[in-house]
């Protein structure tokens, strides 16, 4: 009698152990080989690999998904291996991912838009029942292709600027407040002529961070110089050379507001290649916190971002989603907490 066949002839799902029986291992040896967990010589693999194909093996949360049309599996698709803070956001995610019964797919698009698309292509011919995305600066087609399959998404860090994805549910930081807050304390230290690195270009945590700065300087009644303003585009190297520019200005800026812990690492390049210590020299704030801003000289001023509680509430926000997929959407905001050290000026 076959695994598939039972007393009374119904049919019923081969087991791991009707897996392990005919390759000849052991049931460890069977989800070894199956979730990758352990080094399994090729001969073995191949014998288990068989063993399934002959058996028709599904494994208990896969017949789980076939029954119910779901996978129980989230994706997540944002710009994440090269910036400390959003490490901390997927670390997040996954904590709250797994915690709610789920598992995580995660693709990183570079800031990237065909990149993007391509990913969220990707994850969605693995059904995945809901997509956590943090958009590129043009995800025209990636936003498209999650509207024509109704994928139940939730923005991270960042929404749409184009208004073509409104009506999504979003979860990040207050940006506008927070930079206001960084650049109207170092116009308290006495500066005139702030200068400020912009991030990545057309995306709307960049655009928030801008129109902070230039609130912060009206509210100080000092002028707009466009000089002022360099594109570091979230990138150390560009970052670096933007320093650079601003500070061969005929009228350099006397402090500097970083807009985001990547490009302050190119900005400290910078100033330590022409020897400047802030706050000697000039006065330095930056957007994010990470590990090592209280171990740098100087002890680094910053809005530090709340990580934690953004990546949990933009899970729970893809969960409600699912759950309520006609429900009017949701934005959750988290404000930082503004860590005065003392590149700023601060004793």
């Amino acid at each position: 009698m076959s695994p598939d066949s039972g007393l009374r002839g119904e049919v019923r799902l081969s087991t791991i152990k009707d897996v392990a029986r005919l390759a000849g291992v052991s049931v460890a040896t069977v989800s070894h080989v199956l979730n990758d967990t352990r080094f399994v010589s090729v001969p073995t693999r191949e014998r288990v690999e068989q063993a399934v194909a002959t058996l028709g093996y599904v494994s208990n949360s896969a017949a789980a998904s076939l029954r119910s049309g779901r996978t129980q599996t989230f994706g997540l698709v944002m710009s994440a291996v090269m910036n400390p803070y959003f490490n901390e956001v997927v670390t997040s995610i996954e904590r709250a991912t797994v915690a709610s019964g789920y598992s995580l797919l995660l693709a990183d698009h570079r800031d990237e838009a065909e990149l993007e698309y391509r990913s969220v292509l990707n994850l969605g011919t693995h059904k995945v029942d809901g997509l956590l995305l943090q958009p590129s600066a043009d995800p025209s087609r990636a936003v498209e292709f999650l509207q024509e399959r109704s994928v139940p998404t939730v923005f991270v860090d960042r929404f749409d600027t184009s208004g073509g994805a409104d009506g999504y549910d979003f979860a990040g930081t207050e940006n506008h407040d927070a930079t206001v807050e960084v650049v109207r304390h170092l116009i308290e230290h006495g500066h005139r002529r702030v200068g400020m690195v912009s991030g990545q270009a057309g995306s709307s945590t960049t655009e928030e961070r801008i129109a902070g700065y230039r609130a912060a300087l009206d509210a100080a009644g000092l002028p707009h110089d466009p000089a002022l303003i360099e594109p570091g585009h979230s990138d150390e190297k560009l970052a670096e050379r933007a320093t650079h520019r601003l500070l061969d200005l005929d009228d350099p800026p006397t402090a500097l507001f970083s807009g985001n812990n990547r490009m302050t690492i190119g900005i400290m390049q910078a100033l330590r290649t022409r020897g400047i210590v802030p706050p000697e020299g000039i006065a330095l704030g930056v957007f994010d916190d990470f590990p090592w801003a209280d171990l740098f000289l100087p002890r680094l001023t910053c809005a530090a971002q709340r990580a934690e509680e953004i990546g949990a509430a933009s899970v729970d926000l893809l969960l409600r989603r699912i759950a309520e997929p006609e429900r009017p959407a949701e934005t959750a905001r988290f404000p930082t907490d503004f860590r005065r050290r003392n590149s700023c000026g601060c004793h």
